[in-house]
Protein backbone atom coordinates (compact mmCIF):
# COMPACT_ATOMS: atom_id res chain seq x y z
CA UNK A 1 0.00 0.00 0.00
CA UNK A 2 2.89 2.16 1.05
CA UNK A 3 4.49 1.84 -2.59
CA UNK A 4 1.34 2.55 -4.89
CA UNK A 5 1.34 6.32 -2.35
CA UNK A 6 5.11 6.41 -3.25
CA UNK A 7 4.15 5.65 -6.93
CA UNK A 8 1.63 8.26 -6.89
CA UNK A 9 3.67 11.22 -5.18
CA UNK A 10 6.67 10.15 -7.43
CA UNK A 11 4.45 10.71 -10.57
CA UNK A 12 3.18 13.80 -9.42
CA UNK A 13 6.02 15.00 -8.48
CA UNK A 14 7.41 13.71 -12.11
CA UNK A 15 4.65 16.36 -13.93
CA UNK A 16 5.51 19.16 -11.59
CA UNK A 17 8.53 19.22 -13.29
CA UNK A 18 8.08 18.78 -16.56
CA UNK A 19 5.29 21.26 -16.09
CA UNK A 20 7.77 23.52 -14.79
CA UNK A 21 10.33 22.94 -17.69
CA UNK A 22 7.14 23.58 -20.37
CA UNK A 23 6.14 26.96 -18.59
CA UNK A 24 9.53 27.96 -18.46
CA UNK A 25 10.23 27.28 -22.53
CA UNK A 26 6.79 28.66 -22.49
CA UNK A 27 7.27 31.98 -21.28
CA UNK A 28 10.87 32.28 -22.91
CA UNK A 29 9.26 31.38 -26.40
CA UNK A 30 6.81 34.46 -25.62
CA UNK A 31 9.30 36.93 -24.36
CA UNK A 32 11.59 35.87 -27.50
CA UNK A 33 8.43 36.61 -30.37
CA UNK A 34 7.07 39.88 -28.29
CA UNK A 35 10.88 41.11 -28.26
CA UNK A 36 11.28 40.14 -32.15
CA UNK A 37 8.16 41.79 -32.77
CA UNK A 38 8.61 44.74 -30.82
CA UNK A 39 12.50 45.61 -32.96
CA UNK A 40 11.74 43.99 -36.45
CA UNK A 41 7.51 44.53 -36.97
CA UNK A 42 5.06 41.87 -37.39
CA UNK A 43 6.19 41.92 -41.43
CA UNK A 44 9.40 41.16 -41.03
CA UNK A 45 9.12 38.68 -38.38
CA UNK A 46 6.87 36.58 -40.52
CA UNK A 47 9.02 36.95 -43.71
CA UNK A 48 11.89 35.51 -41.74
CA UNK A 49 9.90 32.83 -40.44
CA UNK A 50 9.07 31.89 -43.81
CA UNK A 51 12.25 31.88 -45.20
CA UNK A 52 13.51 29.72 -41.96
CA UNK A 53 10.96 27.05 -42.74
CA UNK A 54 11.39 27.29 -46.60
CA UNK A 55 7.81 28.62 -47.52
CA UNK A 56 9.68 30.93 -49.51
CA UNK A 57 13.02 31.88 -50.95
CA UNK A 58 15.36 33.96 -53.05
CA UNK A 59 15.98 33.31 -56.24
CA UNK A 60 18.99 34.16 -57.74
CA UNK A 61 17.86 34.39 -61.47
CA UNK A 62 15.10 34.63 -63.75
CA UNK A 63 15.04 30.72 -64.88
CA UNK A 64 14.98 30.09 -60.92
CA UNK A 65 11.74 31.93 -60.15
CA UNK A 66 10.65 30.36 -63.64
CA UNK A 67 11.29 26.57 -62.39
CA UNK A 68 9.88 27.79 -58.81
CA UNK A 69 6.61 28.64 -60.33
CA UNK A 70 6.21 26.15 -62.92
CA UNK A 71 6.86 23.82 -59.97
CA UNK A 72 3.79 25.26 -57.93
CA UNK A 73 1.42 25.36 -61.39
CA UNK A 74 2.24 20.91 -61.59
CA UNK A 75 0.92 20.86 -58.05
CA UNK A 76 -2.05 22.70 -58.79
CA UNK A 77 -2.78 20.96 -61.91
CA UNK A 78 -2.39 17.80 -60.03
CA UNK A 79 -5.00 18.82 -57.24
CA UNK A 80 -7.19 19.90 -60.11
CA UNK A 81 -7.23 16.51 -61.41
CA UNK A 82 -7.68 14.68 -58.52
CA UNK A 83 -10.67 17.42 -57.18
CA UNK A 84 -12.71 17.77 -60.73
CA UNK A 85 -13.90 14.02 -61.46
CA UNK A 86 -15.49 14.07 -57.44
CA UNK A 87 -16.74 17.51 -57.59
CA UNK A 88 -18.35 16.11 -61.18
CA UNK A 89 -19.83 13.37 -59.60
CA UNK A 90 -21.14 15.60 -57.01
CA UNK A 91 -23.19 17.85 -59.45
CA UNK A 92 -24.32 15.49 -61.49
CA UNK A 93 -26.10 13.08 -59.32
CA UNK A 94 -30.01 13.37 -59.56
CA UNK A 95 -31.74 14.58 -57.09
CA UNK A 96 -34.50 12.80 -55.47
CA UNK A 97 -38.13 13.60 -55.36
CA UNK A 98 -39.63 12.77 -53.14
CA UNK A 99 -43.85 13.44 -53.46
CA UNK A 100 -45.66 13.65 -50.21
CA UNK A 101 -47.49 10.61 -48.71
CA UNK A 102 -45.21 8.10 -50.64
CA UNK A 103 -41.84 6.17 -48.84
Amino acid sequence: MEKAISDKKGAGIFMAVMGGIGAAVGVWAFAALSFSLSKAGLSEVARQYMVAIGLIGEQATLVDFYTHIKGVEYLVCVAFFAAFPVFFKYVNTPKKVTVPGQR
